[in-house]
Order: C-alpha cells, then sequence, then structure tokens
C-alpha cells in the first residue's frame, strides 16, 4: 500500500510584477494556509516520509509552512522537473519515490489534471476540478512500488482546501 499526499503550493505573491515567476514567494495569507495544512495533515496522521517538491520558492515555501507541524518530517527533495510539470511528468517523478507516504508539490495547471487522472473516483467536492492554491489530495493505491502506479489507481482518503480549515 502506497499513499499520496498532492499539494498545490499555497498563495504567492504578485506584489512584485518583475519578479520571475519561479521567485515568487509565498504572501501572507499563503503562509498562514501552509501553517494551518501542516496542522490538518498532522491531525489525521497524514505525514509523508518522502517529499517530492518543485524547486520554486513558493513551492518551497509551502513545504516550509507545512513541516514543522508533522513529526518527523523528512528532507525535501526538490525537483526542477516538477516546475509546472504536466501529469506524466509528475507521474514519471512519483514512480521514482521510495517512501510509502509520499508527498508532491506542484503547480495548476498540472497538478489539477493530474489529481483528476490518478484517481479512481473524483472527489465531489466543488474545488477539486480547478485545485485552487494550497489544495491537497490523499490518495491510496494498491500496490508495492510507486513503479506500478498508473491513472485511475488511487482512492481517494481525502481532499481539502486551506479556506475550509478552522
Amino acid at each position: 500500500m502506497k499513499r499520496l499526499i498532492l499539494t498545490r503550493h499555497a498563495k504567492s505573491s504578485w506584489d512584485d510584477p518583475n519578479s520571475p515567476d519561479h521567485d515568487r514567494p509565498l504572501n501572507e495569507r499563503g503562509r498562514a494556509a501552509a501553517k494551518d495544512l501542516g496542522q490538518w495533515l498532522a491531525s489525521r496522521g497524514y505525514v509523508p516520509g518522502e517529499v517530492l517538491c518543485s524547486d520554486a520558492k513558493r513551492t518551497q515555501e509551502t513545504w516550509a509552512g507545512i513541516a514543522p507541524a508533522l513529526p518527523g518530517a523528512p528532507e525535501v527533495s526538490l525537483k526542477p522537473s516538477l516546475y509546472h510539470a504536466g501529469p506524466d511528468v509528475m507521474l514519471a517523478v512519483l514512480r521514482h519515490a521510495t517512501a510509502d507516504v509520499v508527498m508532491v508539490l506542484g503547480h495548476n495547471p498540472g497538478i489539477s489534471e493530474f489529481a483528476s487522472r490518478i484517481v479512481a473516483q473524483m472527489p465531489t467536492h466543488e474545488g477539486f476540478a480547478h485545485y485552487p492554491t494550497g489544495a491537497t489530495l490523499v490518495c491510496d493505491f494498491a500496490v508495492d512500488s510507486w513503479s506500478e502506479v498508473g491513472w485511475g489507481l488511487g482512492v481517494t482518503d481525502d481532499f481539502i482546501v486551506p479556506k475550509e480549515i478552522a
């Protein structure tokens, strides 16, 4: 059994219009949402053993906000290929994971398409289709190795968007 925690980066700042997209940081709302996501994950026992993260500043800052709430949180593994990756690239990266519980931090539009293709049945949650900032899917796979994961094999356990965390 393998578990995937799939998180889109939290809300980023557009304060500096000259800043390259890759270097955009989180805004205050995003930093608060990342912290809330960490507490939500911890409260449900969703603790990754491995974190695969786009190397963009906003995904790294999202993980930095989540990690303090998680006991035994692993070091992040930065993956440049996850920066604005499409679903096929995301799947290829995931297939090289080694831990039983893996968190992937990425970007839209690829992450929303990846999420919709990886699960057997999409959650009925209204936010799932557009995967807003901070959206997090938790799904399980009845496989022994991540190399066996394919489209439509995930069973949804949970889905949340930060505004719903009280």
